[in-house]
């Protein structure tokens, strides 16, 4: 079976492993760092105090919480491949899903794009074919992220400042990313304003009609269920955080705080949401009446918990997922 010349972002090479570590490092500093002068602007020692009032034990539950959510979502990937017509394990779809978070950290997160190129290897399916599993996983997130931010603003008596805008464009984003007609009608649309690349937009409404296969209801529902609970998860540890570290926070605003950083930080196309996430969180806090010295490794501990912990997974499925990907696709071509 022969494969797309469709362009999908390459995993690092061998060579290339020091370089990749390094922009993780520096982007992990990038984050520190900023964070580390409000410390010091506000006072060290009560930073120190929050943090150290956290127990190996509850880190780990922190942690847990976080693998509750990759795992739900990770079981909606193993689902949309599945709906799609891929005869993919649930052992290997958790190697891809998992594979990607290493890649989290590039702009728009377009490198977990990998995760298809994986599957073009194994399967021998190309980009066309696969593209609209990265289009419902993305919606299926920003439908269930928008669900519960607009609960938690419903449940909150404070409000937060723009998040109804956000949700509702949130809730639209996801409702055209899992409607193929409508979906397919605005990239003829498009390529008719520009003229530009005839042949991408031509797989680009390709990859659009396919998304029939991952859009009907009971797969939809299913989707959208397990993206609740993922997400929920992450908003109840942060919620845990807050109350271990002597701050009142009510739960539904702890949660809506927690999803809407994580929808600003991703909006801004800044790897891993860096800088947004963090700013906006901080933010609402102190809307709060949060202090600084709580507010400042809260938002630290929960990046690290969530974002940082996913990327560390990552890192170590990477090398597993490409190397088996090699090796399937070498059995394939042999067959």
């Amino acid at each position: 079976m022969t494969s797309s010349s469709t362009h999908i972002p390459l995993p690092p090479a061998p060579e290339r492993r020091l370089r990749d570590l390094a922009l993780l490092a520096a982007l992990f500093g990038l984050m520190l760092v900023g964070l580390i002068g409000l410390a010091a602007a506000t006072g060290w020692q009560e930073t120190l105090d929050h943090i150290a009032r956290l127990s190996p034990l509850q880190i780990a539950g922190l942690l847990a919480l976080s693998l509750v959510n990759y795992g739900f979502r990770g079981l909606r990937w193993h689902i949309f491949t599945r709906s799609l017509g891929l005869r993919t394990a649930l052992i290997q779809n958790y190697r891809h899903f998992l594979g990607g978070f290493a890649m989290s950290v590039t702009p728009g997160r377009v490198g977990e794009l990998v995760r298809l190129r994986w599957l073009r290897r194994e399967t021998g399916w190309n980009f066309d074919r696969t593209a609209p599993l990265v289009l419902a996983d993305r919606a299926s997130d920003l439908a269930a992220i928008a669900l519960i931010l607009g609960g938690a603003v419903s449940l909150s008596t404070g409000g937060i400042t723009g998040a109804v805008p956000v949700t509702l464009a949130a809730l639209a984003a996801a409702f055209i990313a899992t409607r193929p007609t409508l979906l397919s009608a605005i990239v003829s649309l498009t390529y008719r304003a520009t003229g530009l690349a005839p042949r991408l937009f031509a797989r680009l409404r390709g990859a659009a009609k396919s998304l029939r296969h991952v859009s009907n209801g009971p797969v939809l529902v299913a989707a959208l269920a397990l993206g609740l609970i993922g997400w929920l998860a992450e908003g109840y540890a942060f919620y845990l955080l807050m109350m271990w570290m002597g701050a009142d926070v009510p739960l539904a605003m702890a949660i809506g705080i927690f999803v809407f950083s994580t929808l600003v930080g991703g909006l801004t196309g800044a790897p891993g949401g860096i800088g947004g996430a963090e700013g906006t969180m901080i933010a609402l806090l102190a809307l709060q009446g949060i202090p600084f010295e709580v507010s400042l490794p809260a938002t630290l501990v929960i990046r690290v918990t969530t974002l940082w912990f996913a990327i560390g997974i990552g890192f170590v499925v990477f090398p597993f997922a490409e190397r088996i990907s090699k090796r399937e696709s070498h059995a394939l071509e042999n067959r």
